[in-house]
């Protein structure tokens, strides 16, 4: 909803507007359609079947996919245009500026995002994947130099609730895939292995006390993915375990009312 409105702003230039809802319970629908786009409700749609359904609804040659916490500039406009009335290639993958905490990211993994947003309609298949959605495309992909502005991160509060969603979804594919039976000694390693990989492999610590904040975050990320792996592993689960506490104090209690 607090995003929605300046995303758009940075892409009036397209020849239409498609915002796809998966089921957002504020305004963010309206705010769309004020600022022109065409809202498509597909509730409870996953990532890869919104951006598919998009495509579906999309009446031009060209797409252009962004999220609403990403920005478009006005060089990387002039760079598109560009590469649409001339193409070389049926997609594009445009690098990305991360901005967490405020921060322009250039060290700890995040400097080298580059992600295929634009595509030839009639050379995009179709969108796979659960967590990190990948197209289909049929054809060749090119590279555009002018970067999107990605204004992740805006706080810690915001950045938990997302890691609580995708970290749940990241297990459940682990489980899925018939992950290893998770032990004390892989949950520690992996988290231990990911905050000090950020940090001194991949230089986070260059981006000051955001970069470290940020190789915290994504060791706690991948810790919430591993611990999630065990909770489903777990036989007994936990619902049952937890039942069975519940019935020995219930039998406490009938004991003592005799």
């Amino acid at each position: 909803e607090k995003m929605i409105a300046n995303c758009l702003d940075t892409v009036q230039w397209c020849d239409e507007c498609i915002v796809i809802d998966t089921g957002s319970t504020d305004s963010t629908p309206m705010l769309a359609e004020q600022a022109g786009a065409r809202v498509i409700e597909l509730k409870d749609a996953g990532f890869a079947e919104a951006r598919t359904k998009g495509k579906d609804e999309a009446k031009s040659d060209w797409i252009l996919y962004i999220d609403a916490d990403e920005r478009v500039t006005p060089k990387l406009k002039s760079e598109i245009q560009r590469v649409i009335s001339s193409p070389g290639y049926q997609a594009y993958s445009i690098p990305r500026n991360n901005i967490h905490y405020g921060k322009w990211m250039q060290h700890g993994g995040w400097e080298k995002d580059r992600i295929i947003r634009l595509f030839q309609k009639k050379h995009l298949s179709v969108w796979e994947g659960r967590v990190h959605e990948h197209a289909i495309v049929d054809g060749v992909t090119g590279e555009l130099r002018e970067p999107l502005v990605h204004l992740t991160h805006r706080n810690m509060k915001e950045g938990l609730e997302k890691s609580i969603i995708w970290t749940d979804i990241e297990a459940h594919l682990f489980l899925a895939a018939g992950h290893p039976n998770m032990t004390t000694l892989r949950l520690i390693k992996v988290t231990l292995w990911e905050f000090f990989s950020r940090v001194f492999k991949k230089k986070a610590y260059k981006d000051g006390t955001e970069g470290m904040i940020e190789a915290m975050v994504q060791a706690m990320n991948r810790f919430l993915v591993y611990e999630r792996v065990w909770e489903l592993q777990r036989k007994p689960s936990l619902d049952e375990t937890y039942q069975k506490i519940e019935k020995e104090i219930a039998s406490l209690w009938r004991k003592q009312n005799g």
